[in-house]
């Protein structure tokens, strides 16, 4: 099916689901490799192990948030231009914005590779931890310049009406992951970097297996001959800086986060935020499956000047959100004792009692969570960049920093009950700016 004919002529209600579905089950896929990624770890090599891919994660997010500014940031005018007919611009953009995601990756990678050792330092890890945090990374770093570009493709296959290629190439990276990193972990009995290798492997090929239709002719995107330009930059960064902020900023709040717990409660501290990482991660990737899969679909319609149908895409975005959003919390408070066991094998009364408050404070915060998610993917798609940029800042770094400073004298708790207060300030912002651009375009 063509863009034009998908995006425009398919009932918004019937388009909603055609686009959600395969979304939210190519995001499903990667929920169950990051089920199953934290359950090898955490069993096979221990809490060590467990809390070092906590400490070495926020860098590896970090690697890839300069690609997925550049993603994310092509992607809203390419939709927007494909909507207005001006296919040249849009094949352009997708043609400078491959090239300069390949190129950024070879220049982040190579600098992670070199320095993995001295940023974890600065952190206060030291001894085994350190050493398998920086192996962990520097396995990433390596595979940089081919693996970053693999979401942006994702993103550009569904533009293209490839809504289902996109589900089946996440869902077949995820289940190679997972069988892989079982092999190396399990039969082989190889550490920590193996997990990270089995990764970037499935993520290579699956790179590879998104660019052939592009590189075939056979989408409505095409490669061309680049004609980069600063307006174009320009526009790619603004676009996809609202994505950016959120990554980077949440991987320095990550980094702070990080740094207090292994004050107040050393590594079993870090290992229970690393069940919160994966928790959050798995509903996280569900509601971004939906809006992510939206957002071509929202950008072309609003290009097109098609608001009522932008409207409805909407209002089904909102209430999926909050549906997946109220079993979130509902399994937070319902089986945190079993989430703690699914993830770690550290029985001890101190440990589990730890992780079980953890989880619910943490499980209230998506009671507002899903709809500041909704606003900045809104917001994303129809380009108005400076609003999801503040939402973006706000709730990755601005709020939980402040609350950081304000709630350290509670020690542990105090950083447990961030994520519910940076949730409930981001929640207030995103309706106001929802509320000031309803009033400049009318939109309800």
């Amino acid at each position: 099916m063509s863009s034009k004919r998908l995006f425009l002529k398919t009932p918004p209600v019937r388009l909603f689901f055609m686009a959600a579905l395969p979304g939210a089950a190519g995001m499903l896929a990667s929920m169950l490799y990051s089920i199953i990624d934290g359950v090898l770890v955490g069993n096979l090599l221990g809490m060590t192990a467990f809390a070092a891919i906590s400490l070495g994660l926020p860098f590896i997010i970090i690697n890839f948030s300069l690609a997925d500014l550049i993603g994310v940031g092509s992607s809203v005018p390419i939709a927007l231009y494909l909507g207005q007919k001006k296919d040249e611009q849009a094949n352009n953009i997708f043609t400078c914005s491959c090239l300069m995601i390949v190129g950024a990756g070879i220049i982040i990678g190579a600098a992670l590779f070199v320095f993995a050792p001295s940023l974890l330092a600065l952190l206060g890890a030291e001894g085994e931890l350190a050493r398998l945090a920086a192996d962990y990374v520097r396995v990433y770093a390596l595979f940089s310049p081919v693996t970053t570009i693999v979401f942006a493709l994702d993103n550009y296959l569904r533009i293209s009406g490839k809504i289902r290629l996109s589900m089946w190439l996440n869902i077949i990276m995820s289940v190679s992951i997972a069988v892989l990193e079982f092999v190396f972990l399990y039969v082989f009995r190889w550490g920590l970097w193996s997990a990270a290798f089995a990764a970037c492997l499935s993520m290579t090929a699956a790179a590879v297996s998104a660019l052939y239709p592009f590189m075939c002719g056979r989408l409505q995107l095409r490669f061309v001959c680049p004609h980069f330009n600063l307006p174009m930059i320009r526009q790619i960064f603004a676009c996809g800086t609202p994505s950016f902020l959120n990554n980077i900023a949440g991987r320095i709040t990550a980094v702070a986060l990080n740094v207090g717990l292994l004050r107040f409660g050393g590594e079993a501290a870090v290992a229970v935020y690393g069940i919160l990482v994966y928790f959050g991660d798995i509903v996280q990737s569900l509601l971004y499956g939906i809006y992510d899969s939206l957002q071509p679909a929202i950008g072309y319609n609003w290009g097109a000047g098609r608001r009522d149908r932008v409207l409805v895409l909407s209002w089904c975005c909102l209430g999926a959100g909050a549906f997946l959003s109220l079993v979130a919390v509902a399994v937070t408070f319902l089986f945190p004792r079993q989430l703690t066991a699914l993830f770690s094998d550290n029985d001890s009364a101190m440990f589990v009692s730890m992780a079980i408050l953890a989880l619910k404070l943490y499980g209230i915060s998506y009671l507002v969570r899903w709809f500041s998610f909704f606003v900045l993917g809104f917001m994303t798609a129809v380009g108005h960049v400076w609003a999801a940029s503040a939402i973006s800042l706000a709730s990755a770094l601005v709020f939980p920093l402040l609350l950081l400073a304000l709630l350290w004298p509670l020690e542990l708790f105090g950083l447990w009950l961030n994520f519910s207060g940076s949730a409930l300030l981001t929640f207030i912002l995103s309706i106001i700016l929802l509320c000031h651009f309803n009033k400049k375009v009318n939109l309800i």
